[in-house]
């Protein structure tokens, strides 16, 4: 059997952390607050410090239980002219950090605790704007009120609930026992220590990629998303799980971003996401798992129920890349994919239908997509003519049998103009089907551009 490819943290050399990753690739994505809690020694710093190095990221790290508030802003002065206050930067201040981990945050004074509260919510440190901010982190040990470790985090308080709810997702670090025989080798080997983390820009490359589409998004939610969030906010209160209502914006944004990084809708991914929103752990509370889980039962049913809309969408969407992002969404099961698939192909006009075949097929036929072996057998219908178009195309006049130029060939020509490498390939193979096939289509530069969306929309999900 072979062995399944290492993990995007694992390749950086932090292990223990696989089972959570989507969650964690999410947090980058939405750059909404991430907080590790777990015992010492379990990764929480080297994790958020690995990720800063191989981001290439403007990074700070404060040890919350020793930090002033000087540190982090600098010393105060006055302007020359009396007009306002300035501060006095050293390395460590936070003005112009790109992210930002407080580390140790649950040994933090309550009165630090209440001025970090705007840094973390708001990215701004009395009152004043951090422009560059864009991740902010920390770490905790479990606090006291939840003792079940052998270690005693006495120190470790309670963070107050409103400071907590601030963050949008909590990721538990896993002790010895939880790892794997490959994560404790992993864990174990000394090799790759004091070496600065890099993987030439991919990761970073990957995180701008999900957050184009994550922002164009946030325009229109996949219906089993929102539905989602709602009806699982709404089960947990009523279960004796109190979030607020701001949590079932954040659980929606955190769900968005973790299906736009695997490429997938699936009930464990959501699930996974709803584990880590649930703030309690914080104040040392631990909800009844089984109750967390007939709440995800309950908004998994009812919104697999309440999404059915966004077939009507897929079918209406007139950019094909977002129709592709519309079935890489909200396809719940494989036969719903192909449904959509074979309606949409019977409803687009030959060109558009050839046009969205021709650039999903590859990926459909590797299995990439959330469609059965009839959705894949329906695009090949249409993607393997055009797949196959070879030699030159040539046009017989009706009359007098002669071969001449097709009559499409100079308005092709135009579109062809511009583009270079794989792309001028694939357009050339597309039109040449079009003109063999006697298709004239209206907008043929527009018809190529989504083609190539659609592609990119299958790289940046890691489908092509």
């Amino acid at each position: 059997m072979k062995a399944s490819a290492p993990s995007r943290l694992a390749r950086l050399g932090v292990f223990g952390f696989d089972a959570v990753e989507p969650v964690i690739l999410a947090a980058l994505v939405t750059e909404d607050p991430l907080l590790l809690i777990g015992p010492s020694g379990t990764g929480k710093t080297y994790l958020l410090n690995t990720l800063s190095e191989t981001l290439g990221l403007e990074h700070r790290h404060y040890n919350a239980s020793l930090i002033s508030f000087d540190d982090l802003i600098g010393f105060p002065y006055p302007d020359p002219d009396g007009s306002g206050v300035r501060f006095l930067e050293t390395p460590a201040t936070v003005w112009g950090a790109e992210s930002v981990l407080i580390d140790e945050i649950s040994r933090c004074k309550p009165e630090h605790q209440n001025r970090l509260f705007s840094l973390v919510h708001e990215r701004r440190v009395q009152g004043i704007a951090l422009p560059c901010l864009r991740w902010r982190w920390a770490a905790m040990n479990p606090c006291s009120s939840d003792q079940s470790s052998v270690q005693d985090y006495a120190g470790s308080e309670p963070l107050d609930p409103a400071l907590a709810d601030r963050f949008a997702l909590f990721v538990t670090a896993a002790d010895w026992a939880d790892l794997s025989e490959d994560e404790r080798r992993g864990v174990a080997d000394p090799s790759g220590e004091g070496r600065i983390a890099s993987d030439g820009g991919a990761l970073r490359k990957e995180v701008d990629g999900w957050r184009a589409i994550f922002e164009q998004s946030l325009q229109a939610l996949p219906p089993l998303v929102v539905a989602y969030a709602v009806a699982v906010t709404t089960a947990l209160n009523a279960g004796g799980i109190r979030i607020s209502p701001r949590r079932a914006r954040l659980i929606a944004r955190s769900l968005l971003a973790a299906t736009i990084v695997t490429g997938k809708t699936r009930e464990r991914l959501f699930r996974s996401v709803l584990t880590c929103s649930l703030p309690h752990a914080c104040w040392g509370e631990q909800p009844a798992a089984e109750a967390i889980a007939a709440a995800h039962r309950a908004a998994w049913d009812s919104a697999a129920n309440a999404s059915d809309a966004w077939v009507h969408a897929f079918l209406t969407e007139t950019r094909l890349d977002r129709k592709l992002a519309l079935l890489l969404d909200n396809a719940k099961t494989a036969d719903a994919g192909s449904q959509a698939i074979a309606q949409c192909l019977a409803a687009e006009s030959k060109e558009r239908a050839g046009a969205f075949a021709f650039a999903v097929y590859p990926a459909a036929a590797l299995g990439r997509l959330p469609i059965g072996a009839e959705g894949i057998n329906d695009l090949a219908k249409v993607a393997a003519p055009i797949l196959s178009v070879d030699g030159e195309v040539t046009w017989s006049e009706r009359f007098n049998e002669t071969n001449t130029s097709h009559p499409e060939v100079a308005r092709i020509a135009k579109v062809l103009a511009g583009l270079q490498g794989t792309r001028a390939e694939r357009a050339q193979q597309f039109f040449s089907w079009c003109m063999v096939s006697r298709l004239q289509p209206a907008k043929p530069a527009e018809l190529e551009r989504d083609i190539e969306a659609c592609i990119e929309v299958l790289r940046a999900r890691r489908l092509a």
